[in-house]
């Protein structure tokens, strides 16, 4: 697989105190990969890094680099960004009273000229998006009606409409419940195109991930498979608890589980006895 993204020595800082420390990984295309670790460990920073967000690399607060395709990432203009990634971050109440057309060609403007109309061939791909997460029903429904993994679900159409090259998700599965939280990460494996996402639930990343980034205090601790990186000893020292890794009997995923102290203290207990 060809490499799209290469990420050198990125550090971030914000008034002395540190962000992001020494990043350094590459990103093939094709590859679904899910970024996890503790709340504040530079998750969600990193991925307004990737995607240049506030022109953040031209900050004197940032060092090192990204590469895009080989080029770097703070030559490309804010529309040639938006052509190459498709962004669907934690809720945005910007678009929360339009109808889902209206989000849907929201997906079209990087590839608009200012007064350019919308032709029969955007309305094309408008309804195939919508048809890939099973939605064309809801084309004239306000999105503020629909139910939060519905409301994923076009947001991740508008960036099929985008026809970007790589899809960065922030959390995607924050505040679904438990049928939409695999439903949509499903549906993400199933594009087909490079995914970087940002993943609270350490067991969904390891189901649907094929690789795993893991932060922790803005470092990169660990980037390998979800057998690679969840391990009982390195979630432990990453979470502060104890942990244990297995194999899920049904899924054949890696599977992990925590407890208090108290907890484990007390299983043993059970097992002396």
């Amino acid at each position: 697989m060809s490499t799209l993204l290469t990420v050198s020595a990125l550090s971030w800082k914000i008034q002395h105190k540190s962000i992001l420390q020494n990043i350094n990984f590459n990103v093939r295309k094709g590859e679904v990969i899910g970024i996890i670790g503790p709340n504040g460990a530079g998750k969600t920073s990193l991925l307004r890094c990737l995607t240049n967000q506030g022109k953040l690399l031209t900050h004197v607060s940032t060092s090192g680099s990204i590469q895009l395709k080989g080029r770097d990432l703070t030559l490309y203009s804010a529309k040639e960004v938006a052509q190459h990634f498709a962004l669907v971050m934690q809720k945005n109440d910007a678009i929360f009273a339009l109808s889902v057309e209206d989000v849907m060609k929201m997906g079209l403007l990087p590839h608009k000229s200012l007064f350019s109309i919308n032709n029969d061939h955007d309305k094309a791909q408008i309804t195939l998006a919508l048809s890939k997460v099973g939605l064309s029903h809801e084309l004239h429904s306000a999105f503020n009606k629909l139910s939060g993994g519905e409301q994923q679900r076009v947001l991740i159409a508008r960036a099929l409409v985008q026809s970007s090259q790589i899809l960065i998700l922030d959390e995607p599965t924050n505040h679904l419940d438990v049928y939409y939280q695999h439903q949509v990460l499903q549906l993400v494996n199933q594009l087909n195109i490079t995914v970087i996402m940002t993943v609270h639930d350490l067991n969904l990343a390891s189901l649907y991930c094929q690789r795993l980034l893991l932060l922790n205090k803005g470092e990169l601790i660990c980037d390998g498979t979800p057998e690679e990186v969840l391990t009982s000893s390195q979630l432990s020292a990453v979470f502060g608890l104890p942990c244990q890794q297995g194999i899920d009997e049904i899924t054949g995923a890696s599977r992990v589980s925590f407890y208090l102290k108290e907890q484990l203290q007390q299983a043993e207990i059970q097992t002396d006895e």
